[in-house]
């Protein structure tokens, strides 16, 4: 049986990616393969999510497989002659759209798993929902939107799955293989700005001021300090400050200075923890210079957690698959993922699909050179029928 979809639903998402909650076109195409397999199509989900339900012959559990389907705010620079060349309107700005975070490929993977588990209905016991989600990169400024909001409408009230699973190309593993982490497999993203807030004066007369950027300086080396010494060693932990923002002019100590940044961690108490100190931090560093902070500390996505017993189970069903070979365990990934709201609700496993195609380079994600060879996609649909179908045939 070949496992390749047509270029209607391969390429032609490559070429015309939609941003997050403008996918309509996307969803359109994916409703209408979903109808022309004979199944029931739920449709305008948290905006543009389309579910597609598959009910097998004999009766069984229910068990979900997600796949997303916006791309990202990115012009893209690779050789491939269906590269997109789409434009769109992101934050009052023209911009490039591209699928630089390998939502195309996720789309292909399951629409071929539609394809394949719709021709053997005959010998499937159970429900299978095929999840379309909109806004994985979050939805536009004063919207809602991706898992979160698929949940908070109602998706597994009706249809609540005894499993869910998921996967993300990566460019750090070859076509071939997947990779998988049983546990904490993807970290929160939390964000933050911080405002040290002190009293300008004139350059040549800092003893008049009380100086924000000499705070902010102590503070991003104190900060670094609860990584090294707040937390455990062993719990994998990131703190970035990526925007220092103050000041106008050479000669003028400037009134205030902010810093924006994100923490990415695995765990909700070392969550809690890291807001706890930084807060202690900014207020003891403006303290002592005779200033003033303010912290506003943002929780994202919480983090996501393989069901270990599930990844137990399902681990044979991969190696059959593809060869135990190609089925590596990889460490845990500070990137962020809102499937973490499904794996909150149901027992989940979210795996990595390698797309670098041997002897060439990728960008990495989210880069205008990103290239996930579609080579990828047959191996994402091998995999992922035969953990559905081996998840069904173990349910009670």
């Amino acid at each position: 049986m070949s496992y390749r979809m047509s270029p209607k639903y391969d390429t032609g998402f490559n070429q015309s990616p939609e941003l997050s909650n403008r996918e309509f076109r996307t969803a359109e195409l994916v409703a209408a393969h979903l109808r022309s397999l004979g199944m029931e199509v739920r449709t305008g989900i948290a905006h543009t999510g389309v579910v597609g339900v598959l009910k097998g012959k004999r009766p069984g559990p229910v068990v979900a497989v997600r796949a997303d389907m916006d791309a990202l705010p990115v012009t893209e620079e690779t050789s491939y002659p269906f590269r997109s060349t789409a434009r769109a309107t992101y934050n009052g700005e023209d911009v490039g759209v591209m699928h630089a975070c390998g939502h195309d490929i996720h789309t292909a993977v399951v629409l071929g798993v539609a394809s394949v588990l719709s021709a053997v209905r005959d010998e499937v016991s159970g429900t299978i929902a095929l999840i379309f989600q909109p806004a994985e990169e979050g939805a536009p400024v004063g919207e809602e939107g991706g898992a979160q909001l698929m949940l908070k409408e109602g998706l597994f009230e009706t249809l609540r799955p005894s499993a869910v699973f998921g996967l993300h190309p990566t460019p750090d593993i070859p076509v071939g293989k997947v990779g998988y982490a049983p546990g904490p497999a993807m970290a929160s993203v939390d964000s933050f700005v911080a405002t040290l807030r002190g009293k300008s004066a004139h350059a040549g007369c800092p003893h008049l001021s009380v100086d924000p950027v000499v705070m902010a300086a102590q503070a991003v080396h104190a900060l670094q300090t609860i990584r090294s010494r707040n937390l455990s060693p062993l719990e994998p932990s990131v703190l970035t400050i990526g925007q220092i923002q103050g000041g106008l002019r050479n000669n003028i100590i400037p009134e205030e200075v902010r810093l924006e940044g994100t923490v990415r961690l695995f765990s909700p108490p070392a969550q809690d923890e890291v807001e706890r100190r930084m807060r202690q931090i900014l207020e003891g560093v403006a303290q002592a210079a005779g200033g003033t902070s303010k912290l506003e500390y943002s929780r994202g996505y919480p983090p996501l957690v393989n069901d270990a017993m599930l990844v137990e189970r399902t681990l044979p069903a991969m190696q059959h698959a593809i060869g135990t070979d190609n089925v590596l365990r990889v460490q845990p990934v500070l990137a962020a993922e809102d499937f973490a709201y499904f794996a909150r609700e149901v027992p989940a496993f979210f795996y990595f699909l390698g797309t670098l195609k041997p002897g060439t380079a990728s960008g990495s994600l989210h880069t205008p050179t990103f290239m996930g060879d579609d080579g990828a996609i047959p191996i994402g649909i091998r995999v992922t029928v035969n953990v559905v179908l081996d998840h069904l045939r173990r349910a009670p």
